[in-house]
């Protein structure tokens, strides 16, 4: 089975940037981790049934239009190589956040939260590549799986948004206490990622920090077929 060629070294990316924008505005978008090989790789993989431990038709369970198919370990190289290289620098900012809210911190890589998760029951990879087609769309949800939930997690783009699929965008709305909701909208070119948070994020009030809640999801594709690779670090029960 041919595997896809190694990732770039993330060693390059601006974390204290990416931070910012995280804390200001919620998301953050990254230069491109994958070139457009590899995207077009990981894409491919989405007909190779061997790899996936499960497939989630999104129409039959009210989630939306398209499908979904979550990786079967061990994981492609690729995959697991970005999940491992991006976890300890997501992990830094996610014990920041963890201390703004007074919540308990993480491991700071990525096999030892891997053995907490399985100590609670999950066990099961989360890392999946998504399919939209024509119509297709996500409803707003959040990544949860089990007990631990690791805060943030990431979308890369494999597609070329208006040559490979139009509209598609990927959406979020933080729901602020006390204040209508706050949309937010990404459309990360090939290869560019997306972090995000699972649940919450601290946000600075007049009294401190506290949480704001975020749901994520994905706008109506009107043309072509659109694929993601979403890396979830926390594995499932």
């Amino acid at each position: 089975m041919n595997e896809p060629a190694r990732s770039p070294s993330t060693a390059a990316l601006d974390w204290s940037a990416l931070e910012c924008r995280l804390d200001t505005d919620g998301v953050a978008t990254t230069p491109p981790l994958l070139s457009a090989q590899q995207c077009a790789e990981v894409s491919a993989m989405f007909g190779d049934d061997a790899r996936f431990r499960s497939t989630v038709h999104m129409a039959r369970h009210g989630f939306g239009e398209g499908s979904y198919r979550y990786f079967a370990d061990p994981l492609p190289p690729l995959v697991q190589q970005l999940r491992a290289e991006l976890y300890p620098p997501i992990a830094a900012v996610a014990n920041r956040w963890a201390a703004r809210l007074g919540e308990d911190r993480f491991p700071t890589d990525l096999d030892a939260l891997l053995v907490e998760c399985a100590a609670l029951g999950q066990h099961r990879p989360t890392p999946l590549v998504l399919r939209y087609g024509p119509g297709g769309y996500n409803c707003l949800h959040q990544d949860v799986y089990g007990d631990l939930t690791f805060p943030l997690q990431l979308l890369v783009m494999l597609s070329r948004p208006d040559e490979d699929f139009t509209g598609g965008e990927s959406v979020f709305v933080e729901q602020r206490p006390r204040r209508q909701s706050r949309p937010i909208v990404r459309r990360p070119r090939q290869g560019e990622a997306v972090i995000f948070p699972v649940r919450h994020r601290p946000r600075r009030g007049a009294r401190g920090y506290g949480r704001v809640q975020l749901r994520h999801g994905v706008s109506a594709v009107h043309s072509g077929e659109r694929y993601v690779l979403g890396v979830i670090f926390h594995n499932a029960r």
